[in-house]
């Protein structure tokens, strides 16, 4: 397939403050002059935030990364998870043409979309929100037919049930990713014949659609504003975004004259995201001498906090789940940092707002665990 840039492009390109941040600090994970490895997470940064690679996106990675344009653009047009063409304003969906897809209805499919989006793939819908295309085998063949919206699996589709998401998506909701038919993950359709004792008091969803479930909106663009900046590569946990070259007007096509303007722009491993490596004292949470009334809140309710980490956080002055609720990023990166042998865990197991959930008295899917001993 000949993969070209978009006759129609935009005039420049600019990340995000936040993104800007991310996209310097993965430059830091390569030594001097192997600052072209950062090339696919920064296209890849880009397209998340603009729903396709633009050729300003092109020639703003080039100066970031002191890279020909030309080999940004082979890597851009390589990979087919590029999009080298505008995009739906919600979502681009990916229909599954394989074996398996196509044998259980993913033509089906295809003709929604068809009458639905637009009557050929990589094409913008009539009102700009969708665009569609037939993609190989993306690996879920239990749950055939499939596709791909945003940052999720939709399984075992119909036609008339596709149709209708495509409509909710439109009206701004977000349907309940993975299977479509009631089923739970790949089990059969009837319910379990083994291993029945799971069954209950597992989560309402799989892993994967729970996240989603959790995260509210995962066909939104990232801007960088979702989770803390982390860079553990660097020694540190997470931090504010570095001090970013001015951006806001993507770097032009230059004469040959000028053409030196676009190397002096961010070079990779500038020293800037290093200097506070370590997180001060000034960011860790005050703490309590003791539990309030002698009386600490079970922490492991929390997901992520086992026996030892209890331990850990109470040797800290953490024992109650306001204490944790309160934390700022700065001190979330300081507890990050100084949780001896599982550092990283509050980000990612999202303490905070487990800890907001359990301390304004409500439960979650997990401490409903704990409280029925399903976790030991």
């Amino acid at each position: 397939m000949l993969r070209r840039l978009h006759p129609e492009q935009p005039e420049a390109f600019a990340f995000t403050p936040a993104n800007q941040a991310w996209a310097e600090a993965q430059i830091t994970k390569y030594p001097e002059g192997r600052q072209a490895s950062a090339v696919i997470p920064l296209l890849w940064r880009a397209q998340e935030q603009e729903g396709w690679v633009t050729r300003p996106i092109i020639e703003h990675v080039a100066a970031m990364l002191d890279m020909a344009f030309i080999r940004v653009l082979e890597v851009a047009s390589f990979y087919f998870m590029f999009q080298l063409h505008p995009t739906g304003s919600i979502a681009n969906i990916q229909v599954c043409g394989t074996t398996s897809c196509m044998i259980c209805g993913a033509e089906d499919l295809i003709a929604v979309c068809k009458e639905k989006i637009a009557d050929k793939p990589h094409t913008l819908s009539a009102d700009g929100k969708f665009t569609w295309e037939e993609v190989e085998c993306l690996g879920a063949c239990a749950n055939a037919p499939m596709a791909q919206i945003g940052k999720d699996y939709y399984e075992d589709l119909t036609a008339e049930r596709f149709a209708e998401m495509i409509d909710e998506l439109a009206a701004g909701k977000v349907p309940v990713p993975g299977p479509q038919n009631g089923r739970y993950a790949a089990e059969p359709k009837a319910g379990l014949t083994s291993l029945t004792e799971y069954e209950a008091g597992r989560p309402q969803y799989n892993a994967s659609a729970q996240l989603a479930v959790d995260i509210g909106d995962t066909v939104k663009r990232i801007d960088g504003t979702e989770v803390p900046l982390v860079t553990p590569w660097l020694g540190g946990g997470a931090r504010t975004a570095p001090a970013a070259a001015p951006v806001a007007e993507a770097p032009k096509p230059a004469p040959a004259a000028e053409a030196p303007k676009p190397v002096e722009a961010p070079k990779a491993p500038e020293p800037a995201p290093v200097e506070p490596a370590e997180p001060t004292e000034a960011a860790k949470p005050k703490g309590l001498t003791e539990a309030r009334g002698g009386q600490a809140d079970d922490l492991k309710k929390i997901k992520g906090v086992g026996p030892k980490l209890e331990k850990l956080l109470n040797s800290m002055g953490f024992y109650h789940f306001d204490q944790v609720a309160a934390w700022t990023s700065a001190e979330i990166a300081w507890v990050d940092d100084n949780l001896e042998g599982f550092k990283g865990r509050v980000t990612r197991d999202n303490w905070v707002e487990q800890a907001k959930t359990l301390a304004a008295g409500g439960t979650t899917e997990f401490s409903k665990k704990v409280d029925g001993g399903d976790v030991y």
